[in-house]
């Protein structure tokens, strides 16, 4: 049986990497219209690369499972950020020769940043940072349940 702390630790890694998603989210649109970076070039739309990560097993854990039965050796998985990656997409052209960005043709080099994906993206991670929250309240009132069952 996985522990409370757990299984805490589960949630909020999740939680932690949909906060990562809805902030380069919110960059990304931010930089919707930049057409200048230190780098060169227009801003480079950014993309979070998520992988399993295991979790540490709390109090057991520390322990090293010396008490552990067999059926608890798997190991727990949560999530992490692996990279916040730049994108490879071509940036969209748009011609405005008044533009001080414009290159010779009058054509202005714009991220490749669509907003609406943005928000699709945003609200997929609003959506999955609310089910962690979900999550942790169910594991709190369970936690509060056993203590009340314990006293009584």
């Amino acid at each position: 049986m996985t522990s409370f702390f757990t299984a805490l630790e589960i949630a909020s890694s999740g939680m932690s990497a949909q906060r990562t998603r809805m902030n380069v989210a919110a960059m990304n649109m931010a930089n919707a219209q930049t057409t200048r970076t230190d780098e060169g070039g227009p801003y480079r739309r950014r993309d979070v690369v998520l992988q399993a990560a295991p979790v540490d097993d709390g109090f057991r854990g520390a322990l090293g499972d010396a008490l552990a039965a067999p059926d608890l050796e798997a190991t727990r998985w949560g999530v992490e950020v692996a990279e916040v990656a730049p994108s490879n997409d071509d940036p969209i052209l748009v011609y405005d020769p008044g533009h001080p960005d414009a290159d010779p043709r009058g054509y202005v080099a714009y991220p490749n940043v669509r907003t609406i994906e943005e928000m699709v993206n945003m609200m997929g991670a609003a959506r999955a940072y609310e089910a962690g929250t979900t999550v942790i309240r169910t594991i709190k009132g369970m936690a509060e349940q056993t203590m009340r069952i314990g006293r009584g």
